[in-house]
């Protein structure tokens, strides 16, 4: 396994909303602008038997599925690319009342993973380059719609 990404950025809510921000995952494309569409099954809030897939603004589909949730904790879902399986993780610590982390970890396993996980590592830190400033501004702006 060859871990390929780490990000970690503070949100300015509570735990509990951040979870179910970022859990509402067919809303990602309001902030992750390299996604199109995004297609669960079952459809809305993400179980232990959740399926999906991403609809890229490139045109390409990427397909995962969950195989791990700890509600307001983490949750792991995998998925291909090329002849690699990419594993995702996506953590929340709480900061205080008022703040929580989010980690999000992506490690790669497979056939030429030190060439092609190197290539998806560049092409998705791009994507998150611009996604993540859009989803904090997202999130920080959730305080406002409670005030």
């Amino acid at each position: 396994m060859l871990d390929l990404v780490q990000r970690e950025f503070e949100v300015n809510v509570p735990l509990a909303i951040a979870w179910s921000h970022l859990s509402a995952v067919e809303k990602w494309p309001t902030w992750a602008k390299h996604i199109k569409r995004v297609e669960l099954k079952p459809k809305g809030e993400l179980t232990p038997n959740t399926v999906g897939s991403f609809r890229l603004a490139s045109g390409v589909k990427s397909d995962f599925k969950m195989v791990e949730i700890n509600p307001l904790r983490n949750w792991k879902w995998v998925g291909p690319f090329l002849w690699l399986v990419i594993h995702y993780d996506h953590r929340f610590e709480s900061v205080d009342e008022r703040r929580t982390k989010l980690t999000w970890l992506v490690s790669a396993e497979g056939i030429g993973v030190a060439v092609f996980g190197r290539l998806f590592a560049g092409i998705y830190n791009r994507n998150l380059d611009k996604a993540i400033p859009r989803l904090i501004s997202e999130m920080n702006g959730l305080n406002e719609l409670e005030a």
